[in-house]
């Protein structure tokens, strides 16, 4: 929770999941109404489109953060499936050494 500091009590309730040292998903743990999550561009602007429980990412940047707001027409299952994709394309963008790390330590 790394905004506990902050003025704003929504952002103080904020817990980001992170692999390595950069977030995957983020959502607010006392009102818990959407997480956002990051996503290919080309897939955001496509799910946007096809839910209305999807937006462009709350705080981030619009082009590669989505919001996927919970109890409305985006199913559960759909959610866990872009969180695991959101983690997929951060552990891409990591240096080959930290993958290399964390696919070791999965296998234990």
């Amino acid at each position: 929770m790394p905004f506990t500091d902050v003025p704003d009590p929504y952002s103080r309730d904020v817990l980001c999941f992170y692999v390595a040292d950069k977030w995957f998903c983020f959502v607010n743990i006392e009102i818990f109404d959407f997480c956002c999550i990051k996503c290919n561009p080309n897939e955001s602007l496509e799910l946007q489109a096809a839910y209305l429980g999807i937006k462009p990412g709350w705080h981030m940047n619009k082009k590669y953060w989505i919001s996927a707001y919970f109890n409305q027409d985006v199913p559960d299952e759909k959610i866990r499936e872009l969180v695991q994709k959101s983690y997929d394309i951060v552990v891409k963008g990591l240096p080959k050494k930290v993958r290399e790390e964390i696919v070791s330590a999965a296998k234990e």
